[in-house]
């Protein structure tokens, strides 16, 4: 196999197709070049490797990627690194919150020691932070930490928060228990009546947000259902709707947390608290043993917030 043929395939799965890999090559390349020497890869294969529209990859493809990403993804890591350098790129994955708000001291901290650092930033939930660290996408990743990492992936949990629900500031509610144990005497009086009890508009990340999902397993054992009214991406805009009059919200009760003017912030008890930190690919370079120190001052600092 063409070396050079395998390096385009990896950008074109990497990225989606063949437009995407040109538009992210780190080189200039034409698509009708990249087209003709993938054509010729599958030829001297035998295989075809993705179907055109939609992209996806055929078992072959997979088995190829999986096998040349290793390399292609750390090529330039093991340049510098040959030049006798220490590597000074990091790519790095984290929520939006953390990345405006959280991140920049950190990294700025991260930078005075490593002047020539350049920088990737990918916003992200936390269900695809795990699969892009397998795939060589990224190095470092800050998210919610849930059971046993990959094979090859190290984490460190730096805090930990309760789910909380969020709630206006004149809702008669004085705690979250008083919410749902009044949410089911009238889920309990409607099944009574022979129907459905109307439920309160719930605003939410989605199912597959640990949040999200740990709130549902509670209700669960409750005997209880509360469908999600308005879901969002950001854990931010949960307090902004519930501002805003659309309803109570799922979230986290994160210490020093900016919230909208109007709403309060009642832990749920019995839910285990949600586990937030980073995780990493093999022996952490220089740098990102730097960017762990600033991360744990950050959250030592955080833990002292009321």
């Amino acid at each position: 196999m063409n070396i050079h043929h395998l390096e385009l395939f990896y950008y074109v799965a990497r990225h989606g197709g063949i437009m995407p890999a040109v538009r992210n090559m780190p080189y200039g390349i034409q698509q009708p070049a990249v087209s003709g020497q993938i054509i010729q890869l599958e030829g001297d294969l035998g295989l075809k490797l993705f179907n055109r529209r939609p992209f996806e990859l055929t078992d072959a493809g997979r088995e190829l990627f999986e096998f040349v990403q290793p390399f292609f993804a750390t090529v330039d890591q093991l340049a510098e690194k040959l030049r006798g350098g220490v590597a000074q790129s990091l790519r790095l994955a984290a929520p939006d919150m953390a990345l405006r708000e959280h991140l920049p001291e950190v990294l700025k901290f991260v930078r005075s020691k490593f002047p020539k650092l350049t920088l990737t930033l990918r916003a992200a939930h936390q269900p695809q932070v795990a699969d892009w660290l397998v795939r060589h996408e990224i190095d470092f990743a800050i998210t919610l930490i849930e059971g046993r990492p990959a094979p090859g992936v190290n984490s460190e949990v730096f805090l930990e928060f309760p789910v909380a629900l969020i709630v206006p500031q004149a809702h008669p509610g004085k705690t979250a228990d008083q919410i749902l144990d009044a949410f089911a005497a009238g889920q309990s009086a409607g099944e009574r009546a022979g129907k459905a009890a109307p439920a309160l508009p719930l605003i939410a990340l989605p199912a597959n947000e640990t949040a999200t999902r740990r709130f549902r397993e509670f209700l669960n054992k409750r005997g209880l259902e509360w469908p999600t009214s308005i879901e969002v991406t950001a854990l931010e805009l949960i307090g902004t709707y519930v501002a805003a009059g659309f309803g109570l919200g799922i979230s986290l009760a994160i210490p020093g947390a900016r919230l909208p003017a109007g709403v309060r912030v009642l832990p749920i008890e019995g839910i285990p608290l949600v586990k937030l930190g980073a995780y990493w690919r093999g022996k952490p370079t220089p740098v990102m043993e730097l960017l762990l120190q600033g991360l744990r001052g950050r959250a030592a600092a955080a833990k002292r917030l009321p």
